[in-house]
């Protein structure tokens, strides 16, 4: 449906709707539940460049609108991705997929993503400097403005795709980090990940993760992702795609008026697998209730 299509680093989406990376897996368990070539995209799992089996358990818990994660990116590494995974993800998705692509060293995510750069079925590099569950790496690299240009810099030297710098909400100022990837060369900037959080078990008095902290989704975060997609979306001029907590047509409605090119949808996939495909469904109606005939005309539109 044409009122529903968006443009996202040059290359057109049906519509703005993407799975959140480390919510859809590679997309291949999820088309067994319906045809997924309904998403505008979707970003795959967290690849590095060596396996990993993430952190010990437990690493998942509940919480009041929401809930926390410290997987710590358990992925099989980059080259398994590619001889293993896109081949399989091929079967069962006909457009050009989203890597999601994580690192302890600048030169490790320049490396993961030179590789990914090659594959014909990668549309978008999204460079996740902002996970909050390992030691080492990711956020350590999204909260420093320098160190995310110096990431954004050396991924760009060995790339040809777009290269999207998915962010951290973990920062005193978003604008800056932006700004500075966007400085560096990025074509794109992804917003929010996770918040650090954690939960204490009240009878074993300790906390509830192993990991001790984990990052906060779900609809508690909404309001703190639109936010900064606001705040981001008025200071650069590269695409933004938000997401942090979407779980229905009119959240996705609000990210873009709010500035978001696209919309991810995350921690409802994991509530309810078909969480993306109804709200791909129910896109028109909440527009015509709203009096919106086209989406790429309401990009950020509350901004006045």
């Amino acid at each position: 449906m044409e009122r529903l299509a968006v443009s996202l680093c040059g290359i057109e989406l049906d519509n703005p709707v993407i799975a959140a990376s480390g919510t859809f897996g590679y997309g291949y368990e999820f088309a067994e539940i319906y045809d997924i070539n309904c998403l505008g995209t979707f970003s795959f799992k967290g690849t590095t460049l060596q396996a990993r089996e993430g952190n010990p358990l437990p690493r998942i818990a509940d919480c009041l609108g929401g809930m926390l994660n410290a997987v710590g990116l358990q992925n099989p590494g980059v080259d398994e991705v590619i001889s293993r995974e896109l081949p399989r993800l091929k079967q069962v998705f006909h457009k050009p997929v989203m890597a999601n692509v994580s690192g302890f060293s600048v030169v490790e995510y320049a490396e993961v993503c030179r590789r990914l750069d090659e594959q014909e079925q990668v549309g978008w590099l999204e460079v996740n400097v902002s996970c909050p569950n390992v030691h080492g790496g990711g956020m350590s690299f999204g909260t420093d403005p320098c160190a995310a240009a110096e990431v954004t810099r050396a991924v760009k030297a060995v790339t040809h795709k777009p290269v999207i710098l998915k962010l951290s909400p973990n920062v005193t100022d978003i604008v800056s980090v932006a700004r500075a990837c966007e400085d560096a060369g990025a074509d794109g900037i992804s917003l929010i990940n996770t918040l650090m959080a954690m939960r204490i078990d009240l009878k074993e008095r300790k906390p509830v993760l192993a990991n001790t902290t984990g990052g906060l989704s779900g609809p508690a975060v909404f309001p703190v992702a639109l936010r900064m997609v606001w705040q981001v979306s008025r200071a650069v001029k590269i695409p933004v795609i938000g997401l942090g907590g979407v779980s229905c047509a009119e959240d996705v409605i609000e990210m873009m008026l709010a500035g978001a090119a696209a919309v991810q949808v995350g921690a409802a996939n994991l509530v309810r697998p078909t969480a993306c495909r109804d709200i791909i469904t129910d896109l028109p109606r909440v527009m015509d209730k709203y009096g919106i005939e086209n989406l790429r005309d309401i990009i950020g539109g509350a901004h006045g």
